[in-house]
């Protein structure tokens, strides 16, 4: 494993979680993020955990996930992925291609994608293609039902507000 690239990405993907968490929206985080992580793919490749171990992978796909400037990238970094698919879990690789559809107007697979909609005062999904089929394609990866994400992140997003009144 590769420990020096794994702390980077961990600090990488702190920063990223820091600003979010914050009430001060800082895009230099994800613009600088997205430069490094470049470098480090056109190195090493796709940090998947057996470069990595878990926690650096998951930082690794969270950066990507949060390049949304850079949709070109997002999608190069999803390829990657898939093409280690045995080392890359399939969930990141379902939140990463559901967000690069959004980011392309295309509706998502899994339903992972959300905005939230002012008139309802409410986190909504976007669009979701064939929602029939929606909970046995997140079932077979190891995601929960629709409907249980759905109320987490509503349920979320409610407490976040009332916290932050």
């Amino acid at each position: 494993m590769k420990e020096l690239l794994r702390k980077k990405l961990l600090k990488m993907a702190e920063l990223d979680q820091k600003m979010r968490a914050s009430s001060v929206w800082d895009i230099k985080i994800d613009l600088r993020n997205t430069i490094v992580f470049k470098k480090i793919i056109n190195t090493y490749g796709w940090p998947d955990k057996t470069v990595v171990g878990h926690d650096g992978s998951e930082a690794a796909w969270l950066i990507a996930q949060h390049a949304d400037h850079d949709i070109s990238f997002q999608k190069k970094c999803l390829k990657l992925m898939r093409q280690k698919s045995g080392s890359v879990s399939p969930i990141q690789i379902a939140y990463l291609s559901d967000r690069v559809n959004v980011n392309l107007k295309r509706p998502q697979y899994y339903g992972t994608q959300f905005y939230f909609n002012k008139k309802k005062q409410l986190l909504v999904p976007r669009p979701i293609a064939n929602k029939k089929l929606l909970d046995t394609k997140r079932k077979k990866i190891g995601l929960e039902s629709f409907t249980i994400y759905q109320k987490r992140l509503q349920d979320k997003n409610r407490k976040l507000k009332k916290n932050s009144i």
